[in-house]
């Protein structure tokens, strides 16, 4: 991994010496109980910002998504999600509870190593109740096109391997190790498969749902599907808001028929929770973010994207402004599955605030390798917000006086309270041991 080349870095690396090369964070005894189902669905959007999410005050267009709408309105709404700036290295610290430097996925095109334990491994050896796992959709973490996620934990993988689609209606299909062309509607052929798998479960069960949408190639989704009118096919040149958006909305519809393929009983038992990957992308971000501060930056319209939970062990409604890192939905995963392990790696279960109102964590970590620059690096904590750029660059943020970044308070220079909170955040990722 492309090394710091500034006094940042020796700093974190002089803190480092001093503790543990994993996480801070010390893993509890995993133990289970067996109650009733406790079924578990995540879907993961492509490229989804808070910009292009109702409910969120970011962007000024916003889709029609009446599925996604009713989750909110009935759940929770996270607005302090953390995720990373690119799709593989978020999807790898969810299925590990480990930030990329430690699995060596910090960049999208890097592949997961067979040996790491991914979450569904995990439910499977620490949880006492029958638990099924699937993964549908989009992959994004192996090179190899033959590689089959089965072989690492778990137990049905069906959806694209590779990073996306070039084309919505023509894209390469593994099921059962085998590839195929599939003329299918993308978004829709997925449901189609998750609904297939959900209805043969007869244990709890645990779906990791990965749509490509709305990730590009911008396409128009089917008519009946979306309410942004008569769309011509894209061309190059050509506002791809309205076709972002129709998928956006394609998907929700979607969504709505897998939540409507389970009986009342069945949907009871399942906990639903949403999330986009990183921020929307460079071509259709809207204000307050820019095209510097979408999609593959450390900014805050990179990697801080809409989270909603809805149904199963939810106890609570409305909004939750709790900072919490993509990494933390390992071990609250595990939790809901019944698994008794409250922080283990880089991740803390943020299950206790499906209940009540309550402290999560303190800081949050992300970062991106930038070919043939190095790394970009930025923490948090409840208020301060600090960036080193490849080049050793730092920028200090004030997210509750500048929640989008426009103050650099070093530039400004720091006064005593924003030079310790700089302080306070390096020895922070220090901490947890970067190499």
């Amino acid at each position: 991994m492309p090394q710091y080349r500034n006094s940042v870095l020796a700093l974190f690396l002089a803190v480092c010496a001093c503790t543990s090369p994993e996480s801070t964070l010390v893993p509890t005894e995993p133990t289970s109980s067996v109650d009733s189902d406790r079924n578990i669905l995540l879907i993961i959007a492509d490229d989804l910002g808070k910009d292009a999410m109702p409910g969120f005050s970011e962007g000024a267009i916003k889709p029609a998504t009446p599925t996604l709408n009713g989750l909110a309105t009935s759940g929770l709404t996270f607005t302090n999600l953390w995720v990373t700036p690119t799709c593989a290295p978020t999807r790898a610290s969810i299925i590990t509870g480990r930030h990329g430097f430690r699995t060596g996925v910090t960049r999208s095109g890097a592949a997961l190593a067979s040996t790491e334990t991914t979450l569904q491994a995990y439910i499977a050896s620490a949880s006492d109740r029958p638990y099924k796992t699937a993964v549908v959709g989009k992959w994004h973490l192996a090179r190899s096109a033959s590689f089959n996620p089965e072989s690492i934990g778990i137990d049905y993988y069906a959806g694209v391997l590779s990073s996306d689609v070039d084309d919505y209606y023509a894209w390469p299909l593994t099921s059962d190790g085998v590839t195929t062309t599939e003329t299918g509607y993308s978004t829709e052929v997925l449901t189609d498969l998750a609904i297939d798998w959900l209805q043969a479960q007869d244990d709890s069960w645990f779906l990791w749902l990965a749509y490509n949408a709305p990730h590009t190639p911008f396409h128009v989704p089917p008519t009946d599907t979306h309410v942004q009118g008569t769309l011509p096919p894209y061309q190059p040149g050509m506002d791809g808001l309205p076709y972002y958006m129709a998928a956006i909305e394609a998907m929700d519809f979607h969504i709505g028929r897998l939540l409507d393929s389970l009986s009342p009983a069945e949907r009871a038992e399942t906990t639903v929770i949403f999330i986009g990957d990183n921020g929307s992308p460079r071509q259709t971000v809207q204000a307050p973010y820019t095209s510097g501060t979408a999609k593959g930056s450390v900014y805050q319209g990179g990697i801080n994207t809409p989270m909603l939970v809805s149904g199963g062990q939810l106890q609570r409604q409305g909004t939750d402004d709790s900072v919490i890192s993509s990494t933390d939905l390992f071990a609250t995963i595990a939790e809901l599955a019944g698994v008794s392990v409250s922080q283990i790696h880089d991740s803390r279960s943020f299950s206790p605030l499906l209940s009540a109102a309550a402290p999560h964590r303190d800081y949050a970590y992300s970062g991106i390798e930038e070919a043939g620059a190095g790394m970009w690096t930025t923490a948090r904590g409840d208020q301060y917000k600090l960036i080193v750029r490849p080049s050793g660059e730092e920028q200090l943020f004030d997210l509750l006086a500048d929640p989008y970044e426009g103050t650099d308070l070093i530039q400004l220079g720091l006064t005593p309270t924003q030079a310790a909170a700089r302080a306070d955040l390096v020895s922070w990722v220090g901490s947890l041991g970067i190499s």
